[in-house]
């Protein structure tokens, strides 16, 4: 397990990280189609907080992209690095999650967050701020909406609709098993939002959400309850 400090100049107030976002939104690329689904490797990054011991635990989990066997996995504790502002996630994840990326024992290939990409207000949530700063493609699957509307796609897996801050589709509302609520996929960088619906059909073989996500969840938490003593 690697231990993070808070990086020097780390934005401390919210006017300097919606600074911050400004100057890398414009680094995104989204005329790349990313890698194929089902090849090579996919990871998940998750994290889980202790507010009360200002701890947080981030973990990278990598799976082939085929199979879905675990290749690698690493994780990272440190303390939380931004008060929680809605819309400013990022700055409370990112210095841990790159720890436990850049611990990881392969390339990563495509990572997929646990959250947004483009479907953010000011169109730059996690997945696209880490593949800013990472230069690797994301994407972003989260588990509800957050402030954009969509219509409920079509019982059978596979079905989707658009995901919409007015007339402006900022992703998908997808659905990964029949008849069970949707997850909401966007595009982060690199890659483009088919490519990023299919790589979540992929990663969904039997639950609702990535296999990616699932592992990296559990192991980020047990990353906390031991740096935190709960194990």
């Amino acid at each position: 397990m690697t231990t993070v400090d808070i990086p020097a100049g780390w934005p401390a107030t919210e006017e300097e990280a919606r600074a911050v976002q400004d100057e890398l939104r414009a680094r995104v690329l989204l005329d790349e189609p990313g890698p194929p689904p089902g090849t090579g490797r996919v990871t998940g990054v998750d994290v889980a907080y202790d507010d009360e011991r200002d701890v947080v635990a981030a973990a990278a989990v990598v799976l082939d992209a085929a199979s879905l066997d675990v290749v690698a996995e690493a994780t990272a504790v440190g303390r939380i690095s931004f008060p929680y502002v809605p819309g400013l996630l990022a700055f409370r994840e990112i210095p841990t999650v790159l720890a436990a990326l850049d611990a990881l024992s392969v390339p990563p290939g495509l990572v997929v967050c646990d959250g947004y990409g483009l479907a953010h207000p000011r169109r730059f949530g996690l997945a696209s701020h880490l593949g800013v700063l990472t230069g690797l493609p994301t994407i972003g699957v989260a588990k509800n909406p957050f402030t954009f509307t969509y219509d409920d796609p079509d019982a059978p897996r596979g079905s989707s609709s658009p995901l919409l801050a007015g007339a402006e589709e900022v992703g998908r509302a997808l659905r990964t098993r029949e008849g069970v609520k949707p997850v909401f996929v966007s595009v982060g960088h690199r890659t483009t939002l088919g490519t990023a619906c299919a790589h979540t059909l992929a990663l969904t073989p039997r639950f609702r959400l990535p296999e990616t996500t699932r592992r990296a969840d559990a192991l980020c938490r047990s990353a906390l309850r031991e740096a935190t003593g709960q194990a």
